[in-house]
């Protein structure tokens, strides 16, 4: 298949030749699986959280951006109902759309995904049936780019184009993978990373309506600065961080119930902060940290945007060290507390600093407590900092990201 006008959209010209053999791999082992059908290709971008710590469930503010690296499905309908997907690297797995109850035994698993997509797009009135999915991704697991989130986006793409002519709206497609995932996977994500993936390009996110998000997109590119937009995945122990994630959005709330309220979202600051002495009477000193860090970034995320529309890339490097600055200090999502002497996001923002100095920006990215720093790097010092980090990482830890104007799309 030669590269489509839609992908030389999607992937810059320096990749082209890259996509081209990617594609034409994934076509041969599409071939080997279901035969000379000619499938049907889809991409799915992954994403990058620009600012918003840890503020999406607690009703805050965001921006996020979807990102180039992407997943691709190769796909064919079928008319049994039957959604039977085979993964580059993992075992093969069906699941029946005429049964789409949820399974204890699947929770945590890709099939639970996909029963949950399949019974949100039928429940919402929309059409579904059965495909043959070839997938690869280069969306890494683990890397804080939301691979989950850009498999659930694809599958929704899929049914979409396949059985309804591709009229789902993106904000309806993000709100399905949401629910996927926190149903059916049985995991308790925000809506930042499906809202990322699901709209394309760099978008501003207001939270404070959570049956109705505010999107708004900020048209920017980082290189036109001369920047490179580079995260670092420090390769941590992967331990079951769900309770320390879990301890931040239930400290805020706590704090939210003080003053009645559900959500830190619907608390004034000023409030806050004047019953600052009578909430350490009966909260921890941690949890008030964590609100003021809540407070605060919301408010660089307007700060940002506003700097982003004004062309003001030093305003916006002085923002997001800021926000490093908070989620270390206040948020204190840097390692966790189960584990305090493994810190390897505090030594790789340490290296960042010896760096980059003043010269660019860094900060942790994502959930934190493992994962990923993303750091805006002046270009010609791009392979000095990856080198830095890859000497203490290890070979291949870093990627240089371009924002993605596109979602999912369909390739051809």
């Amino acid at each position: 298949m030669k590269l489509s006008e839609q992908a030389k959209k999607i992937y810059p010209a320096s990749q082209w030749e890259y996509q081209q053999e990617r594609i034409n791999r994934g076509i041969a082992q599409f071939h080997a699986l279901f035969g000379e059908d000619q499938p049907i290709l889809f991409s799915s971008p992954g994403r990058s959280e620009i600012c918003g710590n840890h503020t999406d469930h607690n009703l805050g503010k965001a921006v996020g951006a979807a990102i180039d690296l992407d997943l691709l499905a190769f796909t064919r309908p079928r008319g049994d109902g039957i959604v039977r997907i085979v993964s580059e690297g993992y075992p093969s797995f069906e699941v029946d759309t005429r049964d789409l109850a949820p399974k204890a035994e699947e929770q945590g698993t890709s099939a639970a995904l996909v029963r949950g997509v399949a019974f949100k797009i039928k429940d919402a009135g929309f059409a579904i049936g059965g495909f043959d999915a070839y997938i690869v991704s280069d969306v890494c697991k683990g890397a804080g780019l939301s691979s989950s989130a850009a498999f659930e986006v694809a599958i929704l793409c899929i049914f979409d184009h396949l059985y309804n002519e591709g009229t789902l709206p993106p904000i309806e497609m993000a709100k399905m993978a949401q629910f996927a995932e926190n149903v059916y996977f049985g995991k308790g994500s925000g809506l930042l990373d499906q809202l990322s993936c699901a709209f394309g390009g760099m978008i501003a996110i207001d939270f404070e309506d959570p049956s109705d998000p505010k999107v708004t997109p900020l048209p920017y590119d980082f290189s036109q600065n001369g920047y490179d937009m580079i995260i670092t995945d420090v390769r941590s122990d992967h331990a079951d961080l769900t309770a320390d994630y879990d301890a931040i959005k239930n400290e805020m709330r706590a704090v939210a119930e003080q003053f009645g309220k559900e959500h830190l979202r619907a608390v004034f600051k000023a409030e806050f902060e004047a019953k600052l002495p009578q909430l350490r009477q009966t909260l921890s000193e941690r949890a008030l940290l964590r609100a003021i860090h809540f407070f605060n970034e919301n408010e660089r995320v307007d700060a940002l945007q506003d700097a982003l529309k004004r062309q003001d890339f030093e305003a916006f490097k002085a923002l997001v060290r800021a926000s490093g600055d908070s989620s270390q200090k206040f948020l204190q999502n840097i390692y966790s507390p189960q584990n305090p002497t493994a810190q390897a996001i505090n030594l790789a923002l340490c290296i960042a600093e010896q760096q980059l100095g003043s010269h660019g920006a860094f900060r942790v990215h994502g959930g934190g407590f493992g994962g990923t720093i993303q750091a805006y790097v002046p270009k010609e010092k791009s392979a000095d900092y990856c080198a830095a980090m890859e000497r203490i990482f290890g070979k291949g830890c870093c990627y240089i990201l371009n924002i993605r104007s596109f979602g999912p799309i369909r390739l051809n």
